[in-house]
């Protein structure tokens, strides 16, 4: 259990942990799927955590260009942000604190991840690591590292708050420590991590030492 322990950072996973924003991913996923002629049902099943990039290339598709296809899904996403909303009590949880001990680490491209936050509401930190930002997607560690890098901390000391098993991986292969937020999950899911339903049972405590996760 993570509550009551000391860290010098929080590092926030974006879709499914701090909004959801599964029916818009999904409208957009599915005809594109379709298009291409997959299986949609099981397709969508494979896109949530990871780089767009990533996720076409997987496909294997003969005369398609991941490149050009991820751009186009992106801008497709950026259009279509109906239904995104906040996770209940990320906002309050959020605003509670430091600018400096915080950022998010999304899969997303810039663009779509300021998109997405604001229609849910939700204020863009100063440190926000992207796509863009790193070679190897989730569930490779790059993105972590990075933003604990950044934030002048080790990643050891950081906890990551992620929904998805390729985040969930990329957190622990990063040695940080991990909770899960299962807001958006269907069915509960197995993971040896604290697993918090949303924000509003959890409260944060801030001393000279770091932060640390306390009940509401």
């Amino acid at each position: 259990m993570v509550e009551g322990q000391r860290f010098a950072a929080f590092l926030f996973d974006m879709d499914g942990t701090l909004l959801n924003s599964i029916a818009s991913a999904e409208r957009v996923w599915a005809q594109w799927a379709e298009r291409h002629g997959l299986d949609v049902e099981a397709f969508l099943q494979t896109i949530h955590g990871v780089r767009s990039i990533e996720t076409v290339r997987r496909q294997n598709l003969q005369g398609v260009d991941p490149e050009r296809e991820a751009a186009a899904i992106t801008q497709a996403e950026i259009d279509d942000v109906e239904g995104v909303i906040a996770i209940e009590g990320a906002k309050a949880f959020l605003a509670s604190l430091p600018p400096e001990r915080w950022a998010i680490v999304t899969s997303a491209p810039r663009a779509l991840a300021e998109r997405r936050m604001a229609a849910a509401g939700l204020d863009f930190p100063p440190l926000v690591i992207t796509a863009e930002d790193i070679a190897h997607g989730k569930p490779a560690p790059d993105c972590y590292l990075l933003a604990a890098q950044r934030l002048g901390v080790r990643p050891q000391d950081c906890l990551v708050f992620e929904d998805a098993p390729a985040g969930i991986t990329a957190g622990e292969t990063a040695e940080a420590r991990v909770v899960v937020i299962s807001a958006t999950h269907a069915h509960p899911m197995e993971t040896p991590h604290q697993v918090l339903a949303d924000y509003r049972q959890v409260a944060v405590h801030i001393n000279d030492q770091g932060l640390a996760l306390v009940q509401a």
